[in-house]
């Protein structure tokens, strides 16, 4: 897979190599990082109604534009990540916007009227890759070709009655890596999932997270080398011969695998396998049943000219995941990040906005757009520009979306 990152990282400013964020050790680290083009004059924050598939600027179907929070606002560069955190005191709900230069803390509670509560700075360098869980309370913050910049660890209790726009620093900062592509954390364990850095050879570098401001290295798997994502889970599917086990579903750059991370001293993988049309395995996420695992590709789009395209693979026997069918769709846009929410897929799908798929049974190819806000009125093309990812997780029912040009949005059915 190596081809694809030198392949796109020469062709494209450093800005919208997110598909290059694959490897963290094929390429040198950049010192600086290019800022995104400014948003026109007229775009607006809002908050903005849908009418006639517009809010203000913004095309839209179903939904409704809370309010959009410029990056300038929030001290960044250009947008990446963005993860949610909702207070268990008293139910104030929080963005985390992942920056170039660092991470913003919004709260969201009052999604009209949000409030700029903070930011943190980077740990090193500024990065166009940085992604952020939470745990126990905790944010979890990585940055790829950002150095030693670690794992930085935030005790998100801070914000608690803050509302003047306060500078952070980290509680702790992980140095078992340096720079990483990405992290996932599995809630029901504890255990925090490593991708994308130097150790392990990029594949999961395991942390134990029973001391939150402390984690513990357990273990590395890096049978298939190279992961650009991964989301663990305790598994409750159909395939009872892992009923109770740790799984973790991996994207790696050129193929799609199944893991059981129970044992940490001794992880296996259980499976793996590719698709049609494949360009870049970027992400991926499963659905409630634990039966289809929905995958983005993520260079499909712009070097083999399909259209937007949701790979599913069939995942009811873990020890032989295979390829279903891919779900097209009408943009040419290049999908990014997805989560699941009941019967809905809410895809990042760069200049294409937020496109929210609803499904029934997955056997069959049912899936159908339900609705959408595209942050990137310009075109719905198969650029490096627009929505980067989407939080749909937070119980108010409004939705987050980070864009690289444009900032935090907030969101929300019509």
């Amino acid at each position: 897979m190596t081809k694809y990152i030198k392949q796109l990282c020469a062709s494209s400013i450093l800005l919208t190599l997110a598909g290059c964020g694959g490897s963290g050790t094929t390429t040198t680290t950049p010192t600086t990082v290019a800022p995104p083009p400014p948003p026109t004059s007229t775009d607006t924050t809002g908050p903005a109604p849908c009418v006639n598939g517009i809010a203000a600027t913004f095309p839209c179907g179903g939904m409704k534009l809370q309010k959009r929070i410029p990056l300038a606002d929030m001290g960044g560069g250009s947008g990446n990540d963005v993860w949610g955190w909702v207070d268990p005191d008293n139910g104030d709900e929080y963005a985390l916007m992942g920056m170039t230069n660092g991470t913003a803390f919004v709260r969201v509670t009052d999604p009209e009227n949000p409030v700029i509560v903070g930011r943190m700075a980077t740990q090193t360098i500024s990065a166009t890759w940085r992604d952020i869980k939470v745990y126990n309370n905790h944010a979890y913050i990585v940055a790829d070709r950002a150095n030693s910049h670690g794992v930085q660890i935030f005790d998100l209790t801070r914000l608690r009655g803050v509302s003047n726009n306060t500078t952070f620093s980290a509680d702790a900062v992980y140095s078992g890596i340096g720079s990483a592509h990405n992290i996932a954390i599995n809630e029901a364990t504890g255990f925090a999932y490593v991708v994308g850095a130097s150790q392990c050879a990029g594949g999961l570098h395991m942390l134990d997270l029973a001391n939150p401001v402390d984690p513990v290295f357990v273990g590395c798997h890096s049978d298939q080398g190279y992961s650009h994502d991964t989301q663990c889970v305790v598994y409750s599917g159909p395939d009872t011969d892992h009923t109770g086990k740790e799984i973790c579903f991996r994207s790696n750059e050129d193929s799609v695998s199944i893991s059981d991370v129970t044992n940490k001293n001794a992880p296996v993988t259980l499976s793996s396998a590719t698709y049609p049309n494949f360009g870049y395995t970027h992400q991926n996420w499963i659905d409630d049943s634990q039966s289809f695992l929905f995958v983005g590709d993520e260079l499909d789009e712009r070097d083999l000219g399909v259209a937007t395209t949701t790979i599913v693979m069939d995942v009811r026997d873990l020890d032989n995941i295979s390829y279903a069918y891919g779900h097209v769709q009408s943009t040419s846009a290049i999908d990014h990040n997805m989560y699941v929410v009941g019967n809905r897929l809410f895809q990042a799908n760069y200049r294409a906005g937020l496109r929210v798929l609803e499904f029934g049974d997955l056997t069959g190819n049912t899936l159908t757009q339900a609705m959408f806000f595209d942050t990137w009125p310009d075109d719905n093309n198969s650029g490096f520009d627009g929505a980067w990812s989407t939080y749909p997780f937070l119980p108010s029912g409004n939705i987050l979306i980070s864009d690289i040009n444009r900032g935090l949005f907030i969101v929300a059915e019509e």
